[in-house]
């Protein structure tokens, strides 16, 4: 009973010391979007006070009403939405095919050439920038939605290494029963292997829609201030009759921009995690 009741102890000892960990990795992440909050909350003469005030004396609710309203937010919301829309659903698909290849079929030259793909994603996206205006320039597709669609439709390294580990899970028997029942390798993705892969299709759909809502970069590159996203516009919106920014004011807008994605998040954080589980069951 001794050595029972030490083992639980030391059980809930265990526990005690990952729960406070977590508690206090939980505060580190979500400090920023609280000071975020109190900061959208302040004057701005306490923005610029010495010494800080960490708490708003009278929390301005107008600063999410200026910003709504100095803008023309739904527009570039809309913006943002189209654009992070269009990539998310093309680059899923485009990845699932292409990780349905890299798992199903066969070929000469595939795991070298898998290699390479996992290759690309140690290059900094800084290193491509100029060269993709340049190309795009000379296309002819600056200041217009085309190049989200080239990029969706190209699929992505991180998408296509999670599609294929999850599709070479799948028992082979599967894809074997289909064959003789007179299915090509077209209806079985379609079919088949499409369907299997829900979890990863909705994190997939998650990621991606997140990198394009987040991207800074490449609207201010490649679209003008009419056509650009929520993203851009907070930064170089948001004025006072001198010119001067208003930071409380982005602040809110900043807000406003944060909690969409936070949502989505939480409401289908458990197929993330579900896929990340399963994306590592077979080399």
């Amino acid at each position: 009973m001794t050595r029972a009741a030490d083992r639980t102890a030391a059980r809930r000892l265990d526990a005690g010391r990952t729960y406070l960990l977590l508690m206090v990795l939980a505060v580190l992440f979500a400090g920023p979007f609280l000071w975020l909050v109190l900061a959208a909350l302040k004057e701005q003469s306490e923005w610029v006070a010495i010494p800080v005030h960490l708490l708003p004396e009278t929390p301005r609710w107008d600063n999410f009403t200026d910003a709504l309203t100095q803008i023309n937010f739904l527009a570039y919301l809309g913006n943002s939405l189209f654009l992070s829309a269009t990539y998310a659903v093309l680059v899923t698909f485009s990845s699932a095919a292409v990780g349905f290849g890299f798992a199903r079929l066969r070929g000469p030259g595939k795991r070298p050439l898998f290699v390479v793909l996992l290759a690309t994603m140690m290059l900094p996206s800084i290193l491509t920038l100029i060269p993709t205006y340049v190309l795009y320039s000379r296309l002819g597709l600056v200041d217009t939605y085309w190049p989200w669609v080239l990029w969706g439709l190209a699929a992505s390294p991180y998408l296509v290494f999670l599609f294929r580990q999850f599709f070479a899970a799948i028992p082979k028997d599967l894809e074997d029963a289909a064959i003789i029942d007179g299915c090509g390798y077209g209806r079985i993705f379609w079919r088949i292997f499409l369907p299997l892969s829900r979890p990863v299709l909705l994190t997939s759909l998650l990621l991606s829609f997140t990198w394009m809502w987040g991207d800074y970069l490449a609207p201010s590159l490649l679209l003008d201030i009419d056509h650009t996203t929520l993203s851009v516009a907070i930064t170089q919106s948001y004025r006072n009759p001198h010119g001067d920014y208003l930071p409380t004011v982005q602040a809110a807008a900043a807000v406003l921009y944060v909690v969409p994605v936070m949502l989505i998040f939480l409401f289908t954080q458990r197929y993330f995690v579900r896929s990340v589980a399963t994306s590592g069951m077979k080399g």
